[in-house]
């Protein structure tokens, strides 16, 4: 298959439960959330600190740890997670360095895909070494269930609450650690499940009890509904050496779905999702990486095809899987990022040559956050793609953070 349509889910790409006040609270996620979420008073977060070193970081950073934190998880208890933080090589100024928040895209949901325990692709280190430039201190969190310390825990893909105090709480570790040195000022960038996750800790952002300046997110995941369905449509009829790379991303997302759903939900089986046997394909993503998990997808689907000349009669997704309760609750409500009014400056980034995030979901998306009054400076070029849209915008990026946080 295709491989570098998969290859964008690892650059960067797409949870709602109402806050309760004690950590050993469960969240109902029937109610709808809002944007004043329980305050983060979990005392003494940061449970220790190791170096980071994946990748080289001492020529463009003071400090380079992976950062082990407690924060309030989906269920409503308290659990841990890592996060990367990044400080500048200059001694920080009065009042200290403002924090800014990076929401990492899609890599998976087994520990082995956390981008604290990879090496950082180039986009991204050079998108932090600008950031420290400027005097910010960058904290990344893997996201809660994603590598964290117990093994035990799955990440609950694309799910915002999850992605929002996942950065909250990070952000609050590493004020802590820091101390002085850090400012009260922070904001978030994200990259299309980092875009979502940015969102999330816009609308979750009262949780750190610090001073939220803004988001910016690119081609953030939105609508999920709207994109499995669409991306069905687009390959109706086509050869399948057409429909195999677009069925092996969906199905990746949809796989991640189905797993990260185990988490708050356990019962949840693959085959309630997936018919038989491409489920035990499925059941993989707790073990292997997103793009590995789409190749899977598509060397089954190709070797289906070899021998039948077409996908028709594939056994791919359950017919009308996305009306499982779990899953229409997920899709309809959990996954929505801008559920409430955000009043924070927000800018989005968004090309429409993108086939993983199309457009049309993106404008829907700021059509229904319009609708509720928050305010959206939204960026558009008919030939950004999924990937570019970021790549492309580094610096304009850093300049969206520098104005937000000079306010």
């Amino acid at each position: 298959m295709k491989k570098h349509l998969l290859t964008v889910l690892l650059s960067g790409s797409v949870l709602l439960l109402t806050a309760c006040n004690d950590s050993n609270d469960h969240d109902d996620s029937s109610t709808p959330p809002t944007n004043t979420s329980d305050i983060n008073t979990i005392k003494n977060p940061v449970v220790g600190t190791t170096a980071y070193t994946k990748t080289d970081m001492s020529a463009i950073a003071g400090d380079s740890v992976v950062m082990t934190y407690k924060m309030k998880g989906i269920n409503g208890t308290e659990v841990q997670a890592n996060a990367m933080v990044f400080t500048p090589r200059t001694a920080a100024p009065v009042g200290g360095w403002p924090i800014v928040a990076w929401a990492h895209g899609t890599t998976g949901v087994a520990d082995i895909c956390a981008p604290s325990r990879n090496e950082m692709n180039a986009a991204i280190q050079g998108m932090i070494a600008k950031l420290l430039a400027e005097g910010f201190v960058v904290v990344a969190p893997d996201y809660e269930g994603l590598g964290e310390p117990s093994g035990k825990e799955i990440h609950p893909f694309l799910n915002v609450k999850s992605e929002g105090y996942s950065i909250t709480d990070a952000v609050v570790a590493t004020h802590q650690w820091l101390g002085t040195k850090a400012s009260s000022k922070w904001m978030s960038i994200g990259h299309s499940q980092g875009g979502q996750a940015a969102l999330g800790a816009a609308q979750y952002a009262a949780r750190a009890n610090l001073n939220y300046k803004g988001t910016v997110a690119v081609a953030p995941a939105s609508n999920l509904g709207m994109i499995l369905q669409g991306g069905e449509l687009s390959v109706i009829g086509s050869t399948p050496d057409i429909q195999i790379p677009v069925y092996a991303q969906l199905d990746t997302y949809t796989a991640l779905i189905a797993a990260g759903l185990k988490n708050p939900h356990p019962s949840t089986d693959y085959s309630q999702v997936f018919q038989k046997p491409t489920d035990k394909i499925a059941a993989q993503a707790e073990s292997v990486c997103a793009e590995d998990l789409g190749n899977l997808f598509g060397q089954a689907m190709g070797q289906y095809a070899a021998i039948n000349k077409t996908l028709t009669g594939y056994p791919r997704t359950v017919p009308n899987f996305l009306s499982l309760p779990v899953v229409k609750t997920f899709i309809d409500t959990e996954s929505k990022p801008l559920s409430v009014l955000v009043t924070t400056p927000i800018t989005i980034y968004q090309g429409s040559a993108d086939t993983t995030v199309p457009k049309v979901a993106t404008d829907t998306l700021i059509g229904d956050a319009t609708k509720l009054g928050t305010k959206i400076n939204y960026i558009q070029t008919a030939e950004w793609n999924h990937n570019t849209a970021y790549t492309l915008n580094i610096d304009n990026i850093v300049f969206d953070a520098k104005e937000m946080l000079s306010k």
